[in-house]
């Protein structure tokens, strides 16, 4: 999937997301204020998550509930230092968990990535629009 959208088209974007076979273990590549966690608050929205729903910048992992999708995890790694912490808040173990996995600033934790996983990769173009690229990883 590669598109051009505007914020304002931010929910038919997520619906298309959701559409594309996405995979439970989803990582967001992207500078920051590009819209990585307005695209996540979308995505749980579409999911059934009510309510509010905020970047984890600074307690790393946000736990939703909905009766459609289960427990849903939003990961902010931006202020992950090494690899070590991760794996000591049990990253590795949400991501095994069977439940979906958004993940902000993966690259802070090359090594913990699983192997079966969709990548999205947005941009900010000059017009103010971004573009969204998503890839799915699985063996």
């Amino acid at each position: 999937m590669e598109r051009v959208f505007s914020l304002d088209q931010i929910d038919a974007v997520a619906q298309e997301l959701l559409a594309s076979n996405l995979e439970k273990v989803v990582l967001f590549h992207a500078g920051m204020g590009v819209g990585k966690t307005t695209l996540i608050k979308a995505l749980v929205a579409q999911l059934g998550v009510e309510g509010a729903t905020n970047s984890p910048t600074f307690s790393i992992v946000n736990e939703y509930h909905s009766q459609q999708a289960g427990i849903l995890y939003h990961f902010d790694l931006y202020r992950i230092d090494d690899e070590t912490e991760a794996y000591d808040m049990g990253l590795d173990e949400y991501f095994d968990s069977g439940n979906w996995c958004f993940v902000e600033w993966p690259e802070n934790t090359p090594n913990i990535i699983p192997e079966i996983r969709s990548e999205v990769y947005l941009e900010l173009r000059a017009d103010g629009q971004r573009s969204i690229t998503l890839e799915n990883r699985s063996n």
